[in-house]
């Protein structure tokens, strides 16, 4: 059995770790961290599965060989590890604490934070720290364009990097865990579609769409409870349920019109990629002039959604 009772508690501890502790520098300068290690295996497969030469037919091919290289490893090095540290005295906890390296609470929240802070001096700081976290040009961007993007990334990564995690540990514990986000890892460096990756990164894309389609959804409904107090479970519930399928993604755009809907936002809509315009429909029938303070009550309210997200799972040990 891949998931047993002692993953629980640590599925708990490392929810606890990452968002007090996150992912200490210190450590990391020293060892490589997980998602970099993944990285290179993405990397190596790549180099040993593509040329210059290669077709449409043949990189599409070659691209669900690499996703069907990645994830078998991914899981069976999840579950060698799993049953090696529960093997351990106080298995659970060590087992918990490799599991939070593979968690993005903390990190996201610090992130989206600086974006307030910069935002807080001028312009050009607000875009030196959203340009860490988003893919779209930021040179563009004006200040309300900055908090927009801010508090987009905030939604998305809200799901990909805490609740689809959570999610695929509590199925399938380690192994799921890293299985997720070997994909989502894939997705994230060849699952574009531009001229070099349209083919070769396809499946990946496509995996990691549709690995996303629980948690994504579970993400809006956490968002939505936890609004109470803080904005609108009516309008949260709305706007997720009418805006969407606005969005270019089929997963992101259930957090993000959630959120929008529930602090009376309008998120999304046109911007800048590699320098061309795009012209993205607006997600979300509020202000679209996002300041340091909606983005606090962003923050507050990804931190809502952290804390039931800890509740359900919780709950799931309790009752066994």
């Amino acid at each position: 059995m891949l998931f047993t009772a002692l993953a629980l508690p640590a599925l708990i501890v490392a929810m606890l770790v990452d968002r007090l502790i996150g992912d200490p520098d210190r450590i990391w300068r020293r060892l490589p961290h997980p998602v970099v290690l993944i990285g290179r295996l993405i990397d190596r497969l790549e180099a040993k599965l593509r040329t210059a030469e290669d077709d449409a037919v043949t990189l599409q091919r070659r691209g669900r060989l690499l996703v069907a290289v990645l994830v078998p490893v991914a899981l069976l090095v999840g579950l060698v590890l799993q049953v090696a540290l529960l093997a351990l005295p106080l298995g659970w906890l060590w087992l918990g604490i490799v599991m939070s390296t593979l968690l993005a609470q903390k990190s996201l929240i610090d992130h989206v934070r600086a974006v307030a802070t910069g935002l807080g001096i001028d312009v050009a700081a607000g875009r030196d720290a959203v340009a860490k976290i988003v893919g779209r040009d930021t040179t563009v961007l004006d200040a309300a364009g900055v908090g927009r993007a801010a508090t987009e990334s905030l939604a998305e990564n809200l799901s990909d990097g805490l609740v689809a995690p959570v999610f695929w540990a509590v199925l399938l514990g380690l192994p799921g865990l890293l299985a997720y986000k070997a994909i989502n890892t894939a997705d994230s460096m060849i699952g574009y579609r531009n001229a070099r990756y349209r083919d070769f990164g396809r499946a990946a894309a496509r995996l990691d769409d549709l690995v996303n389609i629980v948690p994504a959804r579970m993400t809006a409904i956490l968002c939505v409870a936890a609004a109470p107090g803080l904005g609108s479970v009516q309008n949260g519930l709305r706007i997720a349920g009418r805006h969407s399928q606005l969005h270019r993604s089929p997963n992101a755009g259930w957090p993000e019109a959630a959120f929008a809907g529930v602090l009376g936002l309008r998120l999304s809509g046109p911007r800048h990629y590699n320098g061309q315009p795009t012209d993205e429909p607006w997600v979300g029938e509020g202000n679209p002039e996002i300041g340091s303070d909606e983005i606090a009550k962003g923050l507050r309210l990804a931190d809502r959604a952290w804390a039931l997200a800890l509740v359900l799972v919780l709950l799931l040990w309790l009752l066994g």
